[in-house]
């Protein structure tokens, strides 16, 4: 199908697309050491963390440069400009933080990045953490490599439908957790997850996040493939959403959303590492799931970016109880703030319809569990699964 898009507009589009996909924001803001620092806090022999973090590879002020002669006030069509503005500015508060990383200035630029706290968000974490009890923490896991076969057969599924599609799952050395990077899921060597909280995650990872990077990709507008300004909250929320359909939220997974929370709020008002370990631990986590998530929020200075989580979820069941539908958030990836741009496109031909369908949401029984979920008033009802 030929591009709807004028040559020009196509040319500034993939500019900042490929621009966007030369550095590793969230990877470069994450630690290679954060098992060893763990050791050693949790062990006593530290009482604030150090992190070490990877040499950058690229230099933000070259970066910068390179954004800076995009012509984006060149794109004729006005959505498109006015969708491809907005992720410039965000692009450049991305390579802001890259050269502040753990400096002083971090945080602020953070605090622009993500946005603020509401009241609202803070009493829903507080209340999580107050009425729902912490999970048997007792459970079977599984290693890197076993949800890595795991995530691959899931991904297989999905080649099966469309065989030519590029993502793919790798064990990573210098990784941490789970995550998705472009269009690559990576685990860390030490990464162990639940045996009952497998599928959510591979739904979450593979089944949100890799899904929309492919129907991006495929869109005459390719910037929808690493995604528009502000859509890791959406995202996100669409993550969440995938483990309520696959019957997978549990007590832990909806505490830790919470704790998230709690702990930027932490951050902002000053806390320290240890601070913010303290009230997690407090709170019920057990040391391992206090330390990872507290690492998360203190990491590079100060990320905020895991109050979105939460705060992404909130936002789609409230959508959803007012009958809103899901479907165009599959076009790519993008925050609920343009979906009316999204849809306007979708309408004027210059959006095609998704190449994939996740899994989970092409599955009526699960998408009824997440209407139902939308539509109950009680947050902790969320939760599924008697045990952990």
């Amino acid at each position: 199908m030929s591009n709807p898009l004028s040559a020009q507009d196509q040319a500034i589009d993939h500019q900042l697309a490929q621009l966007a996909m030369s550095y590793r924001f969230i990877l470069d803001l994450t630690p290679v050491d954060a098992n060893e620092a763990r050791k050693d806090f949790l062990d006593g022999d530290s009482k604030e963390p150090e992190f070490t973090y990877r040499e950058l590879e690229s230099d933000p002020e070259v970066l910068r440069a390179q954004l800076d002669a995009i012509d984006v006030d060149g794109v004729e069509d006005d959505t498109v400009r006015s969708l491809l503005r907005n992720k410039r500015r965000e692009m450049e508060l991305q390579l802001d933080m890259l050269r502040a990383r753990c400096s002083d200035d971090f945080l602020d630029l953070s605090k622009q990045l993500y946005g603020e706290i509401p009241e609202e968000l803070i009493h829903v974490a507080e209340t999580i953490l107050a009425r729902v009890a912490p999970g048997d923490v007792h459970h079977d896991r599984l290693d890197a490599e076993e949800f890595l076969e795991l995530a691959r057969a899931e991904i297989d599924y999905y080649r099966g439908l469309e065989p030519d599609i590029d993502i793919h799952a790798d064990i990573r050395p210098d990784s941490s957790g789970v995550m998705v990077v472009d269009n690559q899921l990576l685990i860390g060597p030490e990464s162990g997850v639940a045996r009952v909280r497998a599928n959510a995650l591979v739904q979450h990872e593979v089944g949100t996040h890799l899904v929309t990077q492919v129907n991006g990709s495929h869109q005459p507008l390719r910037i929808l493939g690493t995604g528009l300004a502000g859509y890791d909250e959406t995202q996100e929320g669409l993550g969440v959403l995938s483990e309520i359909g696959v019957g997978e939220l549990t007590a832990s997974r909806l505490r830790q959303l919470a704790g998230r929370v709690t702990a930027v709020v932490g951050l902002i008002d000053g806390a320290s590492f240890r601070d913010n370990f303290d009230a997690l631990v407090e709170h019920g986590f057990t040391p391992n799931s206090a330390f990872t998530t507290t690492m998360r929020v203190h990491r590079s200075g100060g990320l905020t970016k895991d109050a979105i989580y939460l705060r992404g979820l909130l936002e789609l069941l409230a959508f959803i109880d007012k009958g809103g539908e899901l479907d165009a958030f599959f076009l790519g990836k993008f925050a609920m703030a343009d979906l009316d741009h999204i849809e306007e496109l979708l309408a004027r031909g210059i959006l095609q319809s998704p190449v994939l369908i996740p899994r989970w949401y092409d599955d009526p029984i699960e998408r009824a569990r997440i209407e139902e979920a939308a539509h109950d008033t009680d947050i902790t009802h969320l939760i599924q699964g008697a045990t952990e």
